[in-house]
């Protein structure tokens, strides 16, 4: 008999495997919590853990056959909600899986597959844990949802907390891009830069939503970040005839997105409509690249990378949150970490861009930079089934692209100036 009582699913412990009923515990593992150390991974993350036998009642092939809705709601008998009500009004999710293009065929590769989450509402794959966490602070009754971020989560979760009226705060470093600065006071959320880097505005938004009273949605920090990156693998399976890629190319900072990505995939498996995984590929800075450095050590636990930097500011961090469950991910799946460096990064954004018409931030481009990479060095099948999750829009990051151009001279506005600048007489 089933333990699932009242709802199909429990929190369940990364690190002790106990299980928790979702209004026993808000956030981590009170007994591995304990364990954690300052400045290190997050001990006692709790994912979702789903009665699969449960779900296939009211998830299956002919559910998906005969189910209009889009996005997040195409997947609501998959989400630990009680109420579709709690949902945004945006469309996120539904994002397009590009393939058939000229990157495929400049590296050589007949199966390669790009999934655009600039689409998203906030321009970035973020949304799809904000779109959660927000729903699940307006079914507990919370007024205020805050988080630190190095910029994507922050305009994610103050966009989305725009569209359902809940309060915001966000703690990001001064360093943040301003566009994205920018992108958060548009949607009206409070914004607190701070003097420091990701990890210390971590701590402090920590410390405030316990003074505060806020809802935490700190990655990894708080379970519903995870379960809500996971819904990409369910497009990306639909998207593919139902099928499972080869191998799926993650940028990676804290270790979330792959940690969902990989958590949606499990889930599929649970369900039966996949038999086996795919390949989790984490692609790192090479100045920030603490989940690479523990991967190629054997570790079950990142190093913090002390003074961690990169022109890729989404995937900054020192001590990567949720690194121990990536890193296990990572392994279980059969896949691998790689590091690329700024200079790959920046010239893989403006190929990309040549190539397909997608403009991409730097974290972004890193995934491309990492799969580019191990191509050339004969570690790609030309008939590798891989998709590239491409996290965020350029449009976050101008100076980081201006960096990856070179920027024209102005030329006098007549025939013989533009012919000269053409290279002509």
């Amino acid at each position: 008999m089933s333990d699932y009582t009242s709802k199909p699913y429990k929190l369940k412990c990364a690190d002790c495997g106990r299980r928790y009923e979702p209004d026993e515990v808000r956030y981590v593992c009170p007994d591995c919590s304990e364990k954690q150390e300052s400045g290190r991974a997050l001990r006692g993350v709790l994912e979702v853990d789903y009665d699969y036998k449960r779900l296939t009642e009211s998830f299956n092939r002919d559910y998906l056959a005969s189910c209009a809705q889009v996005g997040t709601r195409r997947y609501f008998p998959l989400l630990p909600l009680l109420d579709e009500k709690y949902l945004s009004p945006l469309l996120i999710g539904d994002t397009p899986l590009y393939g058939g293009n000229r990157l495929g065929a400049h590296l050589g590769m007949n199966s390669l597959f790009m999934k655009d989450e600039s689409r998203n509402p906030a321009g970035s794959y973020k949304d799809r844990a904000s779109v959660l966490v927000v729903a699940k602070a307006i079914e507990m009754g919370a007024e205020t949802v805050c988080t630190a971020s190095t910029g994507n989560a922050a305009t994610a979760l103050a966009c989305v907390s725009a569209s359902q009226g809940v309060d915001c705060a966000v703690i990001v470093p001064e360093s943040a891009p301003p566009a994205k600065l920018a992108q958060m006071l548009i949607y009206g959320a409070r914004v607190f830069p701070v003097r420091g880097n990701y990890d210390q505005a971590f701590d402090l938004s920590a410390v405030a939503c316990e003074r505060f009273g806020w809802y935490n949605r700190n990655t990894a920090f708080n379970p519903y970040t995870i379960d809500g990156k996971r819904l990409a693998a369910f497009e990306i399976w639909e998207q593919l005839g139902q099928k499972a890629p080869d191998s799926v190319w993650i940028a990676t900072g804290d270790g979330v997105i792959i940690a969902g990505v990989a958590k949606g995939f499990r889930d599929l498996l649970g369900l039966g409509l996949i038999e086996k995984m795919p390949r989790m590929i984490a692609v790192q800075a090479t100045g920030s690249a603490g989940i690479v450095n523990a991967f190629n050590a054997g570790a079950e636990e990142p190093e913090p990378v002390l003074g961690a930097s990169s022109v890729a500011d989404s995937i900054v961090v020192e001590a990567p949150k949720c690194g121990i469950l990536a890193l296990r991910e990572i392994r279980e799946s059969g896949g691998r970490a790689l590091a690329v460096s700024d200079e790959e990064i920046l010239s893989t954004m403006s190929m990309l861009g040549r190539l397909t018409g997608l403009f991409v931030e730097p974290s972004s481009a890193a995934a491309v930079a990492g799969l580019v990479k191990e191509r050339r060095a004969g570690r790609v099948a030309d008939d590798e089934r891989a998709v590239l999750l491409l996290t965020g829009t350029g449009l976050k990051d101008i100076d980081s692209a201006r960096k990856a151009v070179n920027m024209p001279e102005s030329i006098d506005p007549d025939i013989q100036a533009l012919e000269k600048a053409l290279g002509g007489s």
